[in-house]
């Protein structure tokens, strides 16, 4: 499925012109078929008019239908596959939030001997400062140690070349667990990423925010991650 949708992000633009050039001469017969139906005399030569005529109309039906299949599995479908395969491979969810869960690699193993009694540490969300591009990848607001609560905006910019889709992800800091808050279709330059995001549907603390970018062939860049504090709302 994942191959079929990367084939049809890439060749989208191709499709709908074959698509339509194949609309406009089944069009043609239509009109054609029309007319010959409207000026048969015998009953033989009309019933072979009109049966092309039909067949022109079920062709251009089809046509259309194709188009509009594309459309949608391009623009609606596509950009959720991430989240659906984060589905699949998510284990656990520290935050009890009903999103999808995906973790990242563990962490490299160190010097000492393991106990294969102990429970599995979960690794930290390590950031690098210089995956956030201006221009390409970037998160603005809310700024790297910010307090935030209530709904806020994600503002920021997604916009590189071969520009397939965004997604934008929390973690906790120390468990290295990334929930998919939303994923978009439309390039952001120095813009609102997600609008009225509601930061009370996790527990306070320390929390890291990430802003992932992938191109029309699938393949991602280094996220650009911003570490936040969620604050309690007023009324607790």
């Amino acid at each position: 499925m994942e191959a079929a949708l990367r084939f049809l992000r890439q060749y989208e633009i191709s499709i709908y012109v074959l698509l339509g050039i194949g609309a406009l001469i089944y069009a043609r017969r239509f009109g054609r078929a029309w007319q010959d139906v409207r000026s048969s005399l015998y009953g033989l030569e009309r019933e072979s008019a009109q049966q092309r005529l039909n067949l022109s109309a079920s062709v251009m039906v089809l046509l259309i239908m194709m188009g509009i299949a594309v459309f949608l599995l391009v623009t609606f479908v596509s950009p959720m596959m991430p989240v659906i395969g984060s589905i699949a491979t998510a284990t656990i969810d520290p935050l009890h939030s009903p999103q999808a869960a995906v973790m990242e690699e563990p962490a490299s193993e160190g010097t000492i001997e393991p106990n294969p009694n102990a429970p599995t540490p979960l690794p930290t969300v390590f950031i690098d400062e210089d995956n956030c591009v201006p221009d390409q990848v970037m998160i603005t607001s809310p700024e790297p140690g910010d307090e935030v609560r209530g709904e806020i905006d994600i503002l920021g910019t997604a916009d590189i070349p071969n520009f397939g889709f965004y997604k934008f992800e929390i973690s906790q800091r120390n468990q290295a667990i990334w929930l998919t808050q939303q994923a978009d279709r439309r390039i952001v330059q120095d813009d609102v990423l997600i609008y009225s995001w509601d930061t009370s549907m996790f527990e306070p603390g320390n929390y890291v925010i990430q802003l992932v970018v992938t191109d029309n062939e699938g393949n991602s860049l280094p996220p650009c991650r911003i570490p936040i504090q969620i604050a309690p709302p007023f009324d607790e």
